[in-house]
């Protein structure tokens, strides 16, 4: 059973920090691509950020020089570094890995998401 373990998430003033992290565990083969994606009440889920094995990231604009995703693939882990908050950065935050089987069938996985208020 293959599943993503999120943390990190809580309550933060504007302009402040958090670090969310998310790891995954069970029965892996092979991760490529991983991410966070967000979701405000009554909007879509967004992505935020990703990552590719091989290190190379994207952001959304709304994020860009603000939030930082890395990975550590020893662990099967990635994070998502979240600096200069701002209160529209709210949302439930969504761990992602696309995850491969040895007949290289791809699956996605989804973390079970974690709050992020940024409120004084």
């Amino acid at each position: 059973q293959t599943q993503l373990v999120e943390s990190g998430g809580g309550l933060v003033q504007p302009g402040g920090s958090l670090r969310l992290s998310c790891a995954a565990s069970g029965s892996i083969f092979s991760i490529h691509d991983m991410g966070w994606y967000r979701q405000a009440p009554g909007k879509q889920r967004d992505l935020v950020a990703a990552i590719t094995r091989g290190g190379r990231t994207d952001y959304a604009d709304s994020v860009k020089g603000r939030f930082t995703i890395s990975r550590d693939n020893t662990k099967n882990a990635v994070y998502l570094q979240m600096d200069s908050l701002k209160p529209e950065d709210t949302a439930v935050y969504y761990c992602y890995a696309a995850i491969f089987s040895p007949d290289s069938i791809k699956y996605d996985y989804w973390g079970q998401g974690t709050q992020v208020t940024v409120s004084s």
